[in-house]
């Protein structure tokens, strides 16, 4: 984990063939939320986009390199002292001899906070 004690995975399944299913709980007391902002808290979308690499990584079991981000869509703000339980459904497809190509939705209650996909290679 790059941001030690950022978040924690509650859940992690295959639901069905290439997709997966998360639940992780931000740390509202993590420091990055005293910067980002006080007061008002926001993740940032850069650890979002960490935390989709990460579990990806623990799915496939491989150390991963982003190569590229295609239609990227912050649509909610996540505050994590208001929404810290995050859903991501994952869609991973591709071959990890080459290229992994992740489709994600990221959402909290019925909220749709971020739609990204994301191609990643073994480091």
């Amino acid at each position: 984990m790059l941001l030690k004690d950022f978040y924690t995975v509650e859940k992690l399944e295959n639901i069905s063939e290439g997709k997966y299913s998360a639940v992780v709980r931000l740390n509202n007391q993590h420091d990055i939320f005293k910067g980002h902002f006080p007061g008002n808290p926001v993740t940032p979308g850069v650890c979002m986009m960490q935390i989709i690499k990460e579990l990806t990584q623990e799915i496939v079991g491989s150390t991963l390199v982003m190569v590229s981000a295609s239609n990227v869509k912050f649509m909610a703000l996540i505050n994590p002292d208001i929404n810290p339980v995050l859903n991501l459904e994952l869609e991973i497809s591709g071959d990890l001899a080459s290229e992994l190509k992740v489709k994600n939705t990221t959402f909290f209650d019925e909220i749709v906070a971020l739609k990204l996909t994301n191609t990643y290679k073994k480091s």
